[in-house]
């Protein structure tokens, strides 16, 4: 494999790992906040033995800053509701929710940062919104309506969640190394969900503890380092496409693993949605490019 192809796989696996985080949940049995508990502290223990045991302490005895912590926060929220909302509605609609995040993260830019959307950003965000319509096909029971509603809830909270998680990681200083970012981040969301999660008092057994490992070190871990890697070789643009393997991933486990079926509407809403946000995450990468070669050019 060729030098870009191993980055190529690197991002892939990374969204592919992200977007196992439900599975993992539901096989654990426990409740939300104890699954986000452990993927945060597992995955912040794990970076810190890498930065150790490749030479990079500074990395890890750093004071990371006050916004860094904030992130965390949001982080922590973001999968904590994000695992509550698959426990009412399905995974897709969960998913799919969460992913307008990107779609609001721009809208909030645009009107709070300076960050003016195109013409065509805006026909990308309405596309978006399209798909998300033709995703929401619900059970029109009074049960089913109801759970879809809580449901719903909890994956719009967590798309506002993701959606700060995206903009406050725009204000923290470049200098600050990814990696440590990315381990004090996970770190203060596990300290943020501790109390929860003692108020749970789950009663964890055997195979509960391998399903806990499994979600601090397959999305927690390893999906974040593997996007480490790729982003140090990969265009913003790219990664960001190959990051919508997340979604994909969700749709085909529920399908595969829990009969979670989508009718062809849902499936084109599906398609619409990841289509939009690659689009946009190549349009947010050639704008900064474009503005470089006319600084050049005058």
């Amino acid at each position: 494999m060729s030098g870009s192809g191993v980055f190529l796989g690197a991002a892939a696996l990374s969204a592919i790992f992200m977007g196992t985080i439900g599975a993992i949940s539901f096989y654990a049995g426990v409740a939300a906040e104890t699954v986000t508990f452990y993927r945060l502290a597992i995955g912040a223990a794990l970076v810190a033995v890498y930065l150790m045991a490749t030479g990079q302490r500074d990395k890890v005895l750093v004071w990371p800053g006050v916004k860094i912590l904030v992130t965390g926060a949001f982080l922590a929220g973001f999968v904590m509701f994000y695992v509550l909302a698959m426990g009412f509605t399905s995974m897709a609609n969960a998913v799919m929710v969460m992913y307008l995040a990107p779609v609001t993260a721009s809208v909030v830019a645009h009107c709070f940062m300076g960050e003016r959307l195109t013409p065509a950003s805006m026909g990308l965000i309405g596309f978006a919104l399209l798909g998300f319509a033709m995703m929401m096909e619900f059970n029109f029971s009074l049960s089913g309506r109801a759970d879809e509603a809580i449901g719903l809830a909890y994956a719009l909270c967590a798309m506002l969640c993701y959606a700060a998680f995206m903009l406050t990681n725009r204000l923290i200083d470049d200098r600050v190394h990814v990696v440590s970012r990315s381990g004090y981040q996970m770190l203060a969301g596990a300290l943020c969900m501790l109390p929860l999660m003692l108020l749970q008092g789950d009663a964890i057994s055997g195979v509960q503890w391998g399903w806990l490992i499994a979600a601090g070190v397959v999305p927690g871990f390893l999906a974040i380092m593997l996007a480490v890697i790729a982003l140090r070789s990969l265009p913003a643009a790219t990664f960001g496409t190959l990051a919508y393997l997340e979604p994909i991933t969700v749709v085909a486990l529920a399908w595969v693993l829990f009969d979670q079926s989508l009718n062809l509407l849902q499936l084109a809403g599906c398609t619409l949605i990841i289509l939009s946000g690659a689009a946009q995450a190549v349009l947010t990468n050639r704008q900064p490019q474009a503005q470089a070669e006319l600084q050049t050019a005058a």
